[in-house]
């Protein structure tokens, strides 16, 4: 009959309806967990940075060091980065597009708020990259000992690249070429050697780092701290090579 019918569709579309409203209420909690979780993880982070979302009233310090990572991805700048920062490794290879850290650290007595950049090394987040070079003057150039295009091949475009765009502004600048994943010498391939070679012919210092042992990752960032205030290593305007190269470190 007519109305049994109709019936059985009002019935049937009250538990389609029914289960829709609770399949909406389960992916609401579900994506109310996983920003709860963001939040605390990132919560996490920041008491580990000194808490306060890493900021720092002006009169707690002298001197901001603004640095900027560069390098292919899975290099190690993140993981650089976080370990400085909040003196943890990050295992899990995660790519970045773009974040920025907060550390407070001291160089020869000088308390230092080091503001750093840590950029993506994916082609597709590429659209900023010109942005980063203009507002940065210290630079880290990271690529792993282990991957050899990360060396012979990304570091060369990279350089390349800012030279052109801060050639434009005529303007200081300074490199610091550092060689990642110390910890993993049985992979290496790249040699000290051939990265001393370089870092000599484009004018910068070198050093090898390791984010899993924290080998020279402080030494990194005071390093450059250092070399930006008493202007060691600059790289100049117009693409010259840098004066009163001291070799590598």
């Amino acid at each position: 009959p007519p109305d049994f019918t109709l019936t059985v569709s009002l019935v049937s579309l009250s538990f389609f309806f029914l289960f829709l409203f609770f399949f909406i209420l389960l992916l609401s909690s579900f994506f109310f967990l996983f920003s709860l979780q963001r939040k605390r993880e990132q919560f996490q982070i920041q008491q580990r940075m000194g808490g306060n979302n890493g900021q720092v009233k002006k009169k707690d310090h002298k001197e901001i060091a603004q640095m900027v990572m560069f390098g292919q991805g899975g290099v190690g700048k993140t993981a650089l980065t976080i370990r400085f920062c909040s003196n943890h490794f990050v295992e899990e290879y995660d790519p970045t597009i773009e974040d920025s850290y907060r550390k407070q650290f001291v160089v020869d007595d000088v308390p230092q708020l080091g503001m750093i950049m840590d950029t993506a090394g994916e082609e597709q987040y590429d659209a900023m990259y010109d942005h980063y070079i203009r507002e940065h003057k210290m630079m880290f150039l990271i690529f792993s000992l282990t991957d050899k295009r990360s060396f012979a091949v990304e570091l060369p475009q990279r350089i390349e690249r800012i030279r052109g765009v801060k050639d434009e502004q005529g303007e200081e600048y300074y490199f610091y070429l550092i060689g990642n994943k110390k910890d993993l010498e049985d992979n290496r391939e790249i040699t000290k050697e051939e990265a001393v070679k370089f870092a000599e012919e484009e004018g910068m210092p070198y050093m090898e780092t390791s984010a899993k042992t924290n080998e020279g990752v402080e030494e990194m960032f005071v390093n450059m701290t250092r070399m930006h205030r008493d202007n060691t290593h600059p790289q100049l305007g117009l693409g010259l090579k840098a004066r009163n190269i001291k070799g590598a470190i």
